[in-house]
C-alpha cells in the first residue's frame, strides 16, 4: 500500500509521519482520543508531588518537560493503547516518553531525558478532572 509522507507541527512537535492507507489508523491516534480538559498528573512514587495541566490534545503529554519546544521526534511504538515518542529540542535537551492508556481520562505516563542540560526522569498517572478553568 502506498503512503504520502507529510511534516507535520502539532502542539510544539514536530514529525514526519505517513498518512494511513484505507483501513489504517492515523500515527498516535491514541493520544487524539484523550479527553480534553483539565489533568492531574500525580508523579509515582513521590506522594503528594503533582502538577495540573490544560489538555487540549493529548499530544502534549509527549513534552512535559519541554512544553512549546519545537522538536523533531520519532514514533518508537504505536499501538492502539500505548506510545513511545524519542523527541529531539534543538538547544534545549531531549527526552523520551511512554504512555499508556487505560481510559480516554486515565493515563500512566513514564519520561526521561534531559531539559537545559539537567538530566530529568519521572513517572505519573495522568487523570482528566473537569473542564479547563479561563
Amino acid at each position: 500500500m502506498k503512503r504520502l509522507a507529510l511534516a507535520a507541527l502539532i502542539g510544539g512537535i514536530s514529525t514526519v509521519f505517513t498518512v494511513p492507507a484505507h483501513g489504517e489508523r492515523a500515527a498516535l491516534a491514541m493520544l487524539d482520543q484523550l479527553d480534553s480538559g483539565a489533568w492531574e498528573l500525580r508523579q509515582i512514587g513521590h506522594a503528594g508531588v503533582s502538577r495540573s495541566i490544560c489538555l487540549d490534545n493529548g499530544r502534549k503529554l509527549i513534552q512535559l518537560e519541554h512544553p512549546g519546544a519545537v522538536c523533531s521526534s520519532v514514533i518508537v511504538e504505536d499501538k492502539p493503547n500505548e506510545v513511545t515518542v524519542q523527541y529531539t529540542c534543538r538547544g534545549k535537551g531531549y527526552g523520551r516518553t511512554h504512555i499508556r492508556r487505560e481510559t480516554n481520562a486515565l493515563v500512566q505516563i513514564d519520561s526521561q531525558g534531559i531539559v537545559d542540560g539537567r538530566p530529568f526522569a519521572f513517572a505519573a498517572e495522568g487523570r482528566r478532572v473537569g473542564g479547563c478553568r479561563s
